[in-house]
């Protein structure tokens, strides 16, 4: 799992995105800010780049992450990718991944409601783990999507072959 660089507060905090734009400059990573409830950081991943949103939604007191994958998917690999994410989306725990066929957008997402016995507020440790959570996710099951579109894998063979715990270095 991804760690990253921060304070590791656990204050709560009024705007988390503002947080998250710390915890940006602090691992050096570039992003835009957009307004002050929405942000886009920029990584480069083990496998691609990602495009990581996060909006704050101040009347519904959630924060929501959705990470768009840099990946065209071929119209004749949409069904198998539809197919792949109920699979993969039943393995998850936290998030899921969808696909946007009208943006042809490919992401991962999920959202945190704030605590009211935190007044309302997450804390930068909770933006952390989020953060943390969807960089993982999204690393873990992108290799899925290159077997299907590249390797020329089923949806099931793709996520098992992705699932492969190796073992040692080579």
């Amino acid at each position: 799992m991804t760690t990253l660089n921060t304070s590791h507060s656990e204050t709560a905090v009024e705007n988390p995105v503002s947080v998250a734009e710390e915890i940006a400059g602090a691992n050096e990573w570039t992003y835009e800010r957009h307004s002050e409830d929405e942000l886009t950081l920029f990584l480069n991943g083990q496998y691609t780049d990602m495009q990581f949103r996060l909006m704050w939604r101040e009347d519904y007191k959630t924060l929501q992450f959705a990470c768009l994958y840099d990946l065209k998917v071929q119209d004749s690999k949409l069904a198998d990718i539809y197919h792949a994410v109920g699979l993969m989306n039943e393995r998850m725990w936290i998030g899921h991944f969808e696909y946007w066929a009208e943006e042809e957008a490919l992401l991962f997402r999920h959202a945190s409601l704030a605590n009211e016995p935190m007044g309302g507020y997450i804390s930068e440790d909770h933006i952390v783990t989020m953060l943390e959570t969807a960089i993982s996710e999204c690393e873990r099951f992108y290799p899925v999507f290159q077997f299907i579109m590249w390797g020329g894998q089923s949806p099931t063979e793709a996520i098992e072959t992705a699932m492969l715990d190796c073992m040692g270095s080579a």
